[in-house]
């Protein structure tokens, strides 16, 4: 009872921090008129465009004036909408939306997009889009590098289904692992989760059943996660699970944050495991990156 009176607590909390952002982070109507230009020296502005040419565009920005960009000096130009801008600066798009600092959310990866996750430098894992509901993620731990036979991979297939456009979001995926190196019956975990709230401020609770060498858990996982946007480039985020053992359950708890540096995500956090059987306060650290790729601008 106390431990899932503790991870109650955290719902509740996350659900009136969420309730308190959207009351004081309403945006403007939505546009597509305004455009962040990235230019291949590695400037970015923010503005619309006023005249377009051959080789050249004009871009009006509200704190350089007019600018005249060759379009061969421009890397990347992307249509931004205007609820990306708060109190005159532009709010950075989330790098990692469909996670916290590891689980996912109710969200998708949009065809063509992926990312790269590195955790702790040794856990590495790429997901993409396959189309806009359906991903396909590859990770290991590749233990042989310190001289380990056995180095665990495993396969994320992920499908999303958005219910209301930034308000509620489903998904349903797996984990499917095996070990090379040494013989085994394989390990995962199924879940199904439910997302509310936006790509910068969201509540999940999910549901899922482990299996290992071919035989499944008789209880399932529980999960409570969320995070809130806290400025230009930062999240507060926490990633919480109630594990079911052989003889009662425990507690994973987490709180960290997410900084946007250029279009990286580093994420850094506690994680502290709650049970009976731990007499101690241990807080482990973790510390992740995560690196998007693919498609979503729009290139001279």
């Amino acid at each position: 009872m106390k431990l899932k009176g503790i991870f109650l607590s955290v719902a509740t909390l996350l659900l009136l921090l969420l309730k308190f952002n959207g009351a004081v982070g309403q945006s403007a109507a939505d546009s597509t008129s305004l455009y962040k230009v990235e230019t291949t020296d590695g400037n970015e502005y923010i503005g619309t465009i006023t005249l377009e040419a051959a080789d050249y565009i004009q871009l009006k920005t509200a704190r350089l004036g007019s600018l005249m960009l060759s379009k061969s000096d421009i890397r990347s130009l992307t249509p931004i909408n205007q609820d990306r801008i708060r109190n005159g600066q532009f709010w950075f798009d989330n790098p990692q939306a469909t996670r916290y600092l590891f689980s996912p959310n109710g969200y998708g990866l949009k065809k063509g997009e992926g990312y790269y996750q590195n955790v702790l430098v040794i856990l590495n894992q790429v997901s993409y889009g396959i189309t806009d509901k359906v991903s396909i993620g590859l990770g290991t731990l590749p233990l042989f590098l310190f001289g380990s036979s056995y180095t665990p991979v495993w396969l994320l297939p992920k499908v999303s289904l958005p219910i209301t456009k930034d308000k509620f979001n489903l998904g349903a995926g797996a984990l499917i692992g095996t070990g090379l190196g040494e013989s085994n019956g394989g390990y995962g975990i199924v879940y199904g989760i439910s997302t509310f709230g936006s790509k910068d401020q969201n509540l999940s609770l999910g549901l899922g059943y482990g299996y290992a060498d071919g035989g499944w858990g008789k209880a399932p996982t529980i999960t409570i996660s969320g995070l809130i946007r806290t400025g230009v480039r930062g999240y507060f985020l926490t990633e919480n699970y109630i594990i079911s053992t052989g003889d009662g359950s425990m507690g994973l708890l987490s709180v960290g944050g997410r900084r946007i540096i250029k279009k990286v995500g580093l994420d850094y956090g506690l994680i502290a495991p709650i049970s009976s059987d731990i007499d101690t306060f241990l807080a482990i650290p973790f510390l992740g990156l995560t690196v998007p790729f693919g498609k979503g601008k729009t290139r001279y």
